[in-house]
């Protein structure tokens, strides 16, 4: 069965991105915010502020949206349209870094699932 592995990312809006992403990374040492990402011991998780103005959470008023990490997103989606589960793709949304896709909560919150390239955050060791 497929199953999240992780969090893939919590993203969220920001009156100013670089300044807040700066706090992050001094104050709570984030790194690699340059990058967005920054891996775990469980895997990468990206960490992103969008501008106060993004349409990428889908309604205005959405202030977060959280990212969960899949190991095989083809199977989860199957079974979340089988589940009757509203299963939305775009082309533009799968990438060097993986491939994604998007649901909603019974109350109407966006999640994204993620299924990284598996090259896509190897450490440079490994990409070998």
């Amino acid at each position: 069965m497929a199953r999240v592995t992780g969090i893939g990312g919590l993203f969220f809006r920001a009156g100013d991105p670089q300044m807040l992403a700066a706090w992050y990374e001094r104050h709570l040492g984030i790194d690699d915010l340059a990058k967005a990402v920054w891996s775990q011991d469980a895997g990468p998780t990206i960490f992103g502020p969008f501008a106060a103005t993004t349409d990428y959470f889908g309604r205005p008023g959405q202030q977060w949206m959280v990212n969960f990490r899949v190991d095989d997103l083809d199977a989860m989606m199957v079974s979340l349209r089988a589940a009757g589960i509203a299963v939305e793709t775009r082309p533009e949304w799968d990438s060097e870094v993986g491939h994604f896709c998007r649901i909603h909560d019974p109350e109407g919150n966006p999640i994204e699932l993620w299924q990284p390239a598996p090259q896509a955050f190897a450490a440079p060791e490994d990409q070998a």
